[in-house]
């Protein structure tokens, strides 16, 4: 009856994890994030070598070849940053991880150091998808592929 003690959803903001030119999802190299098979979002082709948390929250997932991470929100938003195409091929080389599955993060935290140089020849891309993966549960309320510096590329609201 009474919604005024209801909790309001908080907006989630999504950074770029990577510096570089930011592209729409539909143009990477691979079916499955192109055709938003495993979210929605955006991706990098990176200009730098560090990777960083691209929101606040928990590492929840960190690949063991370390070509992709998770990063789970307070409010249960699930965002994965996926550094290249085809790179769990690669079993980890190239790949060195500064944090670990369940470190605590803040947006831009340092999560991954990229040799980009060694791995650019080994596979057929190195756009970095940025994807909410349980994207049904949000709606997006901003994606901006035109921003730079400090500001958020993607915002995002619980339904």
């Amino acid at each position: 009856m009474f919604n005024i003690f209801k909790k309001k959803p908080k907006e989630v903001e999504i950074f770029s994890p990577i510096d570089g030119k930011l592209i729409k999802l539909e143009d990477v190299d691979d079916p499955v994030f192109s055709g938003k098979m495993m979210g929605d979002g955006f991706a990098v082709e990176a200009d730098d070598s560090i990777v960083k948390s691209p929101a606040d929250g928990v590492i929840s997932i960190l690949h063991e070849s370390h070509h992709a991470f998770g990063i789970t929100t307070d409010d249960g938003c699930e965002i994965l940053v996926h550094v290249g195409m085809d790179t769990v091929g690669l079993k980890g080389l190239g790949f060195k991880p500064l944090k670990s599955k369940g470190d605590k993060v803040k947006a831009g935290d340092p999560i991954l150091e990229v040799d980009f140089d060694l791995i650019k020849d080994k596979v057929p891309s190195t756009h970095t998808p940025v994807v909410v993966t349980n994207i049904d549960d949000y709606d997006i309320l901003k994606l901006d592929l035109t921003v730079s510096g400090n500001d958020s590329v993607m915002k995002v609201i619980k339904k």
